[in-house]
């Protein structure tokens, strides 16, 4: 594996199944639609995040850290995740939550994520300010001082851009995952469409596939920032990536493929879109997305196909990036429905 030198900690279910979307690929009428079901990662209702977090608690148990400390939105998938995978490795976890959701209900607060991590035991901190990451990163560097001088060891997993993206490993693993199946069914893929938020995902992933001389493009759409500032974060961290996995060079600006015409009105905020594009996942195939990350992404395939972007003898894959959980924070999901 490209990956082999750095410490990891196995905590996800791997590899996850490919599935073709029969039903949907019926219902939209062009190319032919495949999944990669990374919800099924397991930990604690799994997600993208499971692979990405084998690498920083690889690193902290190298380190024999004691506790994890990490910064998130309220209904933060990583922070769920970050809490079941130090619960796992015998870790202590404080989880640092950011408000990036002004006027959401009571639900959005108490249930999906948040209930999950109280369930798991992790204390709990708030900080006030959601589009400051270095200032969140600043928050739990504090925090892990403080546990130092109590005797602690622990280990801060960053949010912002000015630490090394180990966790863009987990997607580099997935693109070799990705293309040893595409190659055991014999499948020419055309396209991967995912969630852009973070850019672990999409630049792992995209390093991956360059190192190992793969050509697919990797369609992101945003979650969070616009296209220009989303698409130069790609591109740094994929830089950074494909030179932590001796590749330098391979990412070239024309790599980078990002989309923000789903984003509005903002982060973890729905719009018509969305609420179609998840309604019609789960009745067409009981596939269950969320409206921050997959919702998003899956609007974006259906704009892409509806508008011809794929014709109908292409492939294409959408890889499921979990998220399940944060959809019992939006009650408005069925209510629109009803």
């Amino acid at each position: 594996m490209l990956t082999d030198k750095f410490p990891r900690a196995i905590l996800s279910h791997t590899p996850t199944p490919l599935e073709f979307l029969k039903n949907m690929t019926s219902n939209l009428g062009g190319a032919d639609i495949w999944i990669k079901r990374d919800d099924c990662t397991g930990l604690a209702m799994g997600g993208n995040k499971s692979r990405q977090l084998e690498y920083y608690l690889g690193e902290a148990i190298a380190q024999k850290a004691d506790t994890i400390l990490i910064t998130g939105a309220v209904q933060s998938n990583y922070a769920r995740c970050a809490v079941a995978a130090a619960r796992k490795c015998g870790m202590e976890v404080e989880v640092q939550l950011e408000d990036r959701t002004p006027d959401r209900p009571q639900e959005y607060h108490n249930s999906g994520n948040p209930y999950l991590m109280k369930m798991m035991g992790a204390k709990i901190h708030y900080y006030p300010d959601g589009e400051d990451e270095e200032g969140a990163d600043n928050s739990l560097y504090e925090m892990a001082e403080k546990l130092r001088s109590d005797g602690k060891n622990p280990y801060v997993i960053p949010l912002s851009g000015s630490q090394p993206p180990l966790g863009a490993l987990g997607y580099v693993d997935c693109a070799e995952e990705l293309l040893q199946q595409f190659d055991e069914l014999k499948l020419q893929v055309d396209g991967i469409i995912i969630g852009t938020g973070s850019a672990m995902t999409h630049a792992g992933l995209l390093a991956g596939l360059r190192a190992m001389a793969s050509k697919i493009p990797v369609y992101g759409f945003c979650v969070r920032r616009d296209k220009a500032s989303q698409t130069l974060r790609v591109f740094e961290k994929a830089k950074i990536v494909a030179e932590m996995i001796g590749h330098p060079g391979i990412i070239s600006a024309d790599d980078i493929w990002v989309d923000d015409r789903m984003l509005r009105p903002g982060y973890g905020q729905l719009n018509s879109d969305v609420l179609s594009a998840i309604h019609k996942t789960a009745e067409c195939e009981g596939i269950l997305i969320d409206p921050v990350y997959t919702g998003k992404a899956m609007a974006g395939l259906i704009y892409l196909v509806e508008n011809k972007h794929f014709s109908a003898d292409q492939n294409i894959v959408f890889l499921h990036s979990g998220g399940t959980p944060a959809v019992f924070g939006y009650p408005e999901i069925l209510e629109e429905k009803l």
